[in-house]
């Protein structure tokens, strides 16, 4: 069995988050009002988890003031992008699920990031025919997409915003003028990603001057973020997509001292966040909705549970080993279709309805022994695909993102999946904020054996994503759940877990984030180091199966709704990986 060295640092668990005043998100406090810590108990009325306390916080008196489940989930944002920039960002892009409380309606809002139109399929590609590795990839000006996030967020805003959308920008705007304590998990990323100290401005904000990580604790401002804020408060998405702030962002990708970049004014200016349909499947009497294509994630994650839904798992113990066997067996078929066939439907077919089909599941749930690993697996043949026109092939996904789950007083939730990247992105910092890697999500090569590769490198497209904002209705179309995690290609391993601990384990929010994490992305089996599942390393391996005990970084954020006579309790999780807070009332 593999068990190799830590390389993520887990952060401080939810006791560790020093309280902040509602001053803290330049908001005048008030008092009576009810908000404390909900983690593992209730609220009646409104409910945010997200990955900083101060963003929770944030978000959280945003829904005081009236605000809707999208106002809670920009505001959050805003603040996430000051106070964890090494995981999301308006450099960046996400995907949004929006719940309809009213009509019972799920939307997906497409805001990843784009290529430019310059680019071509060899842009990965070296002079010598060979392709870098990750990181000489991941740093500078070439691995950047068009940002797409803020279009994004107007859009929402747009649809379901209740308050003014510069009322959204105070608290990260107070929150960059006086400042914020460097957090445990920030401070040891910055120890140890190697991208950061090679770009000088960058480092300065980040490191003191002998190379160092800034110091737990340190009070750090960032007033040039604060002045971007403002004026996207003040002028909507066109004072980053234009003027100014755009040509800063251009100036800074084309002339980055390493693999200066091709995007353009252009590529801003004609940047477009997308309404798109949700992928949706039901399960157990629920249905369950993510993010389609360009994401991988809703799709793979609904052919694990329709998968799984040919076996009794609810009879099986969370941590078993007759659990994790079938989980990471599902998982193996799984990623193989995902490997094979998923990328942006813009671009290439993709046959999400065939990969979705109930006779097609049934067929591939066959395949899975329940007392045997396979040696391997290949993607299956979906109706209307046609397996010989791709290749399959991965592309590096690392765990650098967040997710946030809202739900309002009227019943709306957002679930919401943020990225820009690898931790710290391209490591290029423009006007306080880091700008994206995404490009790097692409595969580096676009053919392989004389066969194109589904999630190449094209100009305009979108690379291929493991994202999954995830909602769940219950079987009467009602809110049950609101889900989703960082993690790279691991994200739909920790949703998919966390949704059988709910649905079929019966398990709180706070025990299904929690869960020990398995997966199996198509070759060995990785179960989560220092966990209870690494004493089943044994009986796995007798079982087939190649063992990794490894690190698995989430940063699950949950909420269950239950709903009883004319009343509605809902209860929040935040991974204790991370150092996330749900608050309610």
């Amino acid at each position: 069995m593999k068990k190799p060295t830590v390389i993520w640092v887990l952060a401080a668990t939810l006791a560790a988050a020093a309280p902040v005043l509602a001053e803290d998100q330049g908001i005048e406090p008030e008092t009576g009002t009810g908000l404390e810590d909900k983690t593992q108990t209730g609220a009646r009325r409104e409910m945010v988890v997200a990955a900083n306390p101060h963003a929770a916080r944030a978000g959280a008196r945003i829904l005081e003031q009236g605000g809707s489940a999208v106002d809670a989930a920009i505001a959050m944002q805003l603040v996430l992008n000051l106070v964890e920039p090494q995981s999301s960002g308006i450099g960046g892009g996400a995907f949004l699920l929006h719940f309809d409380a009213a009509s019972g309606m799920v939307r997906s809002y497409d805001g990843r990031e784009t290529a430019p139109a310059a680019v071509t399929g060899d842009l990965f590609i070296g002079p010598d025919g060979g392709t870098p590795g990750y990181l000489d990839a991941v740093i500078g000006g070439r691995s950047v997409g068009v940002p797409g996030l803020l279009r994004m967020l107007e859009a929402a805003h747009r649809a379901h915003g209740a308050l003014p959308w510069d009322a959204l920008f105070k608290p990260a705007i107070w929150l960059s003028e006086t400042g914020f304590e460097i957090s445990p998990r920030l401070n040891g990323l910055v120890g140890r990603v190697p991208t950061l100290a090679r770009i000088g401005d960058t480092a300065d904000y980040f490191m003191t001057p002998d190379g160092a990580p800034k110091a737990i604790g340190t009070v750090l401002r960032n007033p040039d973020f604060a002045a971007t804020l403002r004026a996207i408060a003040a002028s909507g998405g066109d004072a980053f997509y234009g003027g100014k702030i755009a040509k800063d962002i251009v100036a800074t990708v084309q002339g980055s001292p390493l693999n200066p970049g091709l995007l353009t004014l252009d590529d801003l200016a004609r940047y477009d966040a997308k309404l798109r349909a949700p992928v949706c499947l039901g399960y157990r009497g629920h249905r369950v909705c993510g993010m389609g294509p360009p994401s991988s994630g809703g799709v793979t994650i609904l052919q694990i549970l329709g998968l799984l839904s040919r076996f009794d798992m609810a009879s099986l113990q969370p941590n078993s080993a007759d659990a994790v066997h079938l989980f990471a067996e599902a998982s193996r078929l799984a990623y193989a279709d995902r490997d094979h066939y998923l990328a942006d439907a813009d671009f290439v077919e993709v046959p999400v309805n065939g990969m979705l089909d109930p006779a097609y599941l049934a067929a591939r749930a066959a395949l899975i022994d329940p007392a045997r690993a396979a040696q391997g697996a290949a993607a299956g043949i979906p109706p209307g695909a046609e397996q010989a026109r791709w290749i399959s092939t991965d592309s590096p996904e690392l765990p650098a993102t967040s997710h946030l789950s809202v739900v309002d007083r009227h019943g709306n939730a957002v679930a919401m999946t943020t990225s820009i990247e690898f931790t710290f992105g391209s490591a290029l910092m423009v006007r306080g904020f880091l700008l994206n890697n995404q490009l790097t999500d692409f595969s580096f090569r676009s053919m392989r054996d004389g066969r194109l590769v589904a999630n190449r490198v094209q100009a305009g497209k979108r690379p291929r994503s493991s994202m999954a904002p995830t909602i769940v209705l219950d079987p009467n179309g009602r809110l049950r759940l609101v889900i989703g995690s960082p993690g790279g290609s691991r994200i739909i391993c920790y949703v998919a877990s966390a949704l059988i601990g709910v649905i079929d384990w019966g398990l709180d929010p706070q025990a299904a984030v929690s869960l020990p994490h398995r997966c199996n992305r198509g070759g060995v089996t990785d179960i989560e180091m220092g966990t209870a599942l690494e004493g089943l390393a044994s009986a796995l391996e007798a079982r087939g199966h190649e063992v990794n005990i490894r690190d698995m970084n989430s940063g699950l954020h949950a909420i269950v709704a239950s709903h009883g006579d004319g009343d509605t309790l809902y209860q929040g999780g935040a991974d204790p990986r991370r150092e996330g807070l749900a608050i309610g009332r």
